[in-house]
């Protein structure tokens, strides 16, 4: 799953080289997603399509997972 998401963000964007997911493993899957500033615009869309979008393909890639899986994008400026 964190080679698809990764995937999918790198076909979005346009410095691949900066696309990163970290994963973090509890009760939840979460891949916390982060691209460079310049193309944060590019992976949430306009009103959240393309967010919703990735997540929606995330979702259904793991859907036979036992646990839920969540898709967070980080804004690293913070």
């Amino acid at each position: 799953m964190q080679e698809l998401l990764t995937f999918v963000a790198k076909s979005l964007v346009d410095h691949p080289d900066q696309v990163a997911v970290r994963v973090t493993e509890g009760e939840a899957i979460i891949l916390e997603l982060s691209v460079a500033e310049e193309d944060m615009g590019k992976v949430i869309g306009k009103n959240g399509r393309i967010a919703k979008a990735i997540r929606a393909v995330v979702k259904a890639a793991t859907a036979k997972n036992s646990k839920p899986v969540y898709v967070e994008i980080v804004d690293e400026r913070q």
